[in-house]
Order: C-alpha cells, then structure tokens, then sequence
C-alpha cells in the first residue's frame, strides 16, 4: 500500500466509522484511543487507529477533520450552532464552483437562521472535481434555494476580443455549462497565434525565438508566462532559454534538472564514471539501503585517514561489520557492473537499466509518485533525442559533461524573468503574454482523463488557461511520440476553436487535422461518461458468464475496456465496459 493509497483508505474509513470515531477523538483520553490502536488486528485498522492516534497527540485535526468536527459539534449542540447562525447575519462565498460537499453542508448549516446567502462563481471554471469541487452545486443553486435572484457578469476587462472569441468558441463545446458569452471591453488586439513545429525541440525553439522577438519590441521578460499542463513539458523549454540566456523562473514546481528524480537519475550516472562523493551521498541510500548517518561517517572518517572517496573507502572495508545488515554489497555490484564497458553502450539503455536494477523507479512506483515517474520518461526521452543528435559522440561522458550546463542555472531572483507555470497554478492571475505550450493529445488534455465528464473539466482547464492572457495568446504544440510509442496528435481543444479564429503560422500538413479527428472520435467513442461507469480497479476479482474468474491487470481507457487475466487463460482479455463483469 502506498503513502497516498493510505491516505484516501483513510478518508474512505472515516465515512464508514462516523461518528464513532468523532467521538472517540473528542471523549476518549489519548491513553484510552492508544489502547485502540494496540488492539486493532487488521491493517487498515491499525492504519486508522494510529492516524487518530497520531492526531489527538499532538493537538491536531487535518484539513476534513476541521469541517467535519464542526458539522459534528453543530449536530449534537443546538445551542452552539444556534449561536454562530445567529452571530452570522450575511454569508459570502466566493470561488463557488469549487465548492466540495463538506463546505457545501457547512454552509448550508451557518446560512439556515438569516437566509442571506451570496456566492459568487463560474462553472466554466471548475477544474478543482479531483479535490471533491462539485460544479453541480453552482449550476443547480436556483434549485436548492428557491427565490435565488442569479446576476450574470458577462463583460471582460481583461483580455483582448481575439482572445475572448477563441475562449467562448472552445468552452461551448461542453455540454454541462450555462450557456453564456463572455463580453469583451477592450479594443482589438492581434490574432491567438498557433504555431505546430516538427519537434518538441523546435517548438521550444520557436517559443525562445518569439518571446526574443518580443523583448526587441519592448516587452519585458516579467509580462511574458508560459503555461502547461504537467511540469514535465519544461524541459526542452528550459534547455532552450539556457542556451539562448532568456531569464526564466518556475512558479509552483522547480527547474526540471532541479527536481529530486532527475538528480537522483543523473547522479547514478556519474556514479557509473566518476564515482564522486556529492553523488554517493545522494544515492547511496536512495532506494533505502540501510546507510544511513553512522556509517557514512564511519565511510568519511576512513576516506580523510587514506585520501580516498566515500566510494573507494566503502570497497575497501565491505567486510567491515558496521555493515552488516545493509545492502552495501548490492550497491557497489550494481556500479562495478555497470561501469565495466559502460563506453560501448547507449546512454539510454544504461539509464533504463540502472533506474529498474537500482529499484529507483520501483520505489517511486511504490509511493504513487506519478508525476515523478513522468518526469523520468522525459530525462529518458531528451537522453534519446541527444543521443540521435550527436551521434558518435554520444558517450555517457559527453552527456554528463553536457547535461551540467543545465544543472547549474542561477535562479536567485524572479524579477524580470518569463514566468512558467502550471495552468492549476495560474487560476486566478493574468499576464500580458501567454504561451500554453504542449497542446498535444495525451499531454493536454491528459492521457490519465478516463471519462466524457473528466474530459469536460479538461476543457475547462484549458479555458480558464486562454483566458488568462490579456493580449497576446500563443498555442503551440510539436509532432512526436507519446510514452507508449504512439503518435501525438494536436490537441482537441485546438480543434475546437473556430478555425477562422486562429493564425497559423504555417497550414499543418496535408491530411493531419482528419487524422486527429478520427483518432479523438475513435478515443471519445468507448469512454464512459464517469468514474462510476467505470466499474473495477486494477487487482478486482472478477467474474465474466463465458470466461469465468478472472483478475483486472489493467484499465483500456481508450478502448474503453477492463484488461482481464482470466484464470483460465494464458493472455489477457480486453473486456469492454459495457459488458457484465460480476464482483468476486
């Protein structure tokens, strides 16, 4: 069970344990609760007595628990929540479309006395549902609250009509919306540029070429903002304003060869060639391999007696008891093999392979460390690409001495640099100048949306990305591969802007529009319309009439299929949503 597998089992046991376990927060003494939690037999038991445990001790409830224990006090106390009924004479909510169900019944509760209720908010705007934001609440408010006075704000100040239009084309492609317009009040400004480059890298290029463009004509670095929709997109980007010194700083994430995974991955490599300190303190016990203070104090105290490394020092005294019980062993037969011809083989498969035999990649696996899995795939992909481009002199050791130029990047200060961020980041802002890079199928919208309705909030998301410039709008996008291998397509969201409303900088090629038409109508066509549809997770038992028992080993998004191992199989089934699978 991972950290965040343990989290959400948490949540889902508290719905079931309530209110007993309020009450054992509240009443019991915290040695009574430890005698819970020492008694408990299952897992999630111990798991969740623990937790509560954890939180009475040190005097703390977690961001649910705040509401909850209020809705609770306010179940059981009439007279508190009579009190705070009164005591609130207006009720003012803002951001209302990102409002969850706890919030919702808090409110509901504090508004009942004086029935002043203001809230404030936009359904195109909800982009928060995999927090537990529900725009339904918006949506049907006049419902809930008869005698609801709704005032609609159409006019826009922000930005420009060409923008407007492209964003009110795009957004009306939703099919759970108000219908609305969003009115422009300023005057008109150039056309939302679209720009399709060949390569990840030369999209990259084209955006430091324009933005060098625009510094020329006068726009400051700190008016300019790149958005994308996973932080994995910045890496050519990154490469690029390097090379061509165009000062940049990351808002909400770090630099990508800045990020804990990809120095993580870069220092097995040096390990491989130059087995330095800096390096084997960094990934020595990364996986945990039990070396922890102790030894490697005892591994720096011998190094400075014989003028060694920590590594040299670790080879020669691995018989040494201080390490029994470690996997000191295993990590330096990993190095020795891997450095032994290490100049013959390509810098991809030796990163492919140290990642899974070091059980790097298995440990972020393990801790449901998606995103950091992603940003792996891209340091594998630019390692590819770089060996493809330097051919011959494509060795592990010009690549490290040429990955270094982007691992020591000054980023102290943030004033006068284009900013780069997140569209979850940019809610909320406004910026001059925005590029929203990485409009591929598969990056965004993302390969992980599941369901018609996710694929709704996808849109929204890149709505509120359009919307937020104020007077320039660039969308770019590069031909390529995805993950698996397959071809990435330009972004739906591209197609569903009006063509006359966008400029291309060149017509994409012959045929490539039909082709990503026919590829989304194919993808939309078995995806279910919500999670609920969606009727098992991976490792399910269970049962179909013809084929038996059988285990979920994967989920077919696009095809719109559960994968079943059936036990009386030697392959896997693809079963489609639509068919009855039985529960085991």
């Amino acid at each position: 069970m991972t950290f965040s597998d343990a989290r959400d089992r948490i949540e889902i046991l508290k719905l079931f344990k309530q209110p007993d376990y309020y009450k054992d927060m509240i009443a019991l003494p915290l040695e009574a609760l430890k005698e819970k939690y020492d008694r408990a037999v299952t897992a999630e038991d111990i798991i969740f007595y623990g937790y509560l445990y954890q939180e009475k001790k040190c005097f703390g409830l977690d961001y649910n628990d705040l509401i909850k224990f209020t809705l609770h006090i306010f179940h059981e106390r009439e007279d508190i929540r009579l009190k705070w009924q009164q005591r609130l004479e207006y009720i003012m909510i803002d951001e209302f479309q990102d409002i969850d169900l706890l919030q919702y019944q808090l409110m509901e509760t504090l508004c009942a006395y004086h029935k002043n209720l203001f809230v404030v908010g936009d359904p195109d705007q909800t982009i928060y549902t995999w927090r537990g934001a529900n725009g339904s609440y918006l949506l049907d408010f006049d419902q809930h609250f008869p005698g609801t006075r709704t005032i609609f704000m159409m006019e826009n100040y922000r930005s420009a009509p060409q923008i407007l239009a492209a964003a009110n084309s795009m957004i009306a492609k939703n099919t759970k919306r108000i219908q609305k317009q969003l009115l422009p009040q300023r005057p008109d400004g150039p056309p939302v540029i679209c720009h399709f480059a060949d390569t990840q890298e030369a999209e990259a290029k084209w955006i430091g070429e324009e933005i060098g463009r625009l510094h020329e004509m006068g726009v400051p670095f700190s008016d300019i903002t790149l958005l994308y929709r996973a932080h994995y997109v910045t890496r050519t980007v990154e490469q690029v304003f390097l090379q061509e010194k165009i000062p940049y700083t990351i808002y909400s994430g770090v630099q990508f060869y800045d990020r804990m995974e990809i120095k993580d991955a870069l220092s097995y490599l040096r390990m491989i060639v130059y087995k330095d300190d800096l390096s084997f303190r960094r990934i020595v016990n990364t996986p945990k391999r039990n070396m922890g203070k102790r030894r490697l104090a005892f591994l720096q105290e011998y190094a400075e007696q014989h003028g060694c490394g920590l590594y040299q020092a670790l080879l020669d005294t691995l018989d040494d008891p201080v390490f029994k019980g470690t996997r000191a062993r295993q990590f330096v037969t990993l190095i020795e093999r891997f450095a032994i011809g290490y100049e013959d083989r390509p810098i991809s498969e030796i990163l492919a392979a140290i990642l899974n035999e070091s059980g790097y990649e298995a440990m972020l696996r393990t801790e449901g460390s998606q995103e950091r899995l992603d940003n792996l795939a891209e340091l594998k992909q630019s390692v590819y690409e770089y060996e493809t481009s330097c051919g011959e002199e494509s060795t592990l050791t010009h690549y490290l001495s040429h990955v270094a130029l982007f691992t020591n990047a000054d980023s102290a200060d943030s004033k006068g640099k284009v900013k780069l961020m997140t569209v979850h980041a940019a809610k909320g802002l406004e910026f001059p100048v925005v590029f929203l890079c990485g409009m591929n199928e598969g990056i965004f919208p993302s390969r992980k949306v599941r369901t018609l309705e996710a694929m709704e909030e996808e849109r929204r998301l890149a709505f509120v990305a359009l919307t937020r410039a104020e007077d320039r709008l660039y969308l770019t996008r590069a031909e390529g591969r995805n993950f698996d291998g397959a071809p990435q397509y330009p972004s739906r969201f591209i197609l569903d802007i009006d063509r006359p409303l966008l400029h291309f900088t060149q017509e994409p090629r012959e045929g490539l529009i039909k082709e990503t038409k026919e590829y989304i109508a194919l993808s939309q066509k078995y995806m279910p319309k919500c999670e609920s549809d969606i009727a098992f997770p991976v490792g399910q038992r269970v049962r179909h009439a013809v084929f038996g028992p059988g285990t979920v080993t994967d989920v077919d998004k696009d095809k719109g299929a559960h994968v079943v191992q059936f036990d009386s199989m030697e392959t896997p089934r693809r079963i489609s949503f639509r068919a009855k699978l039985e529960k085991i």
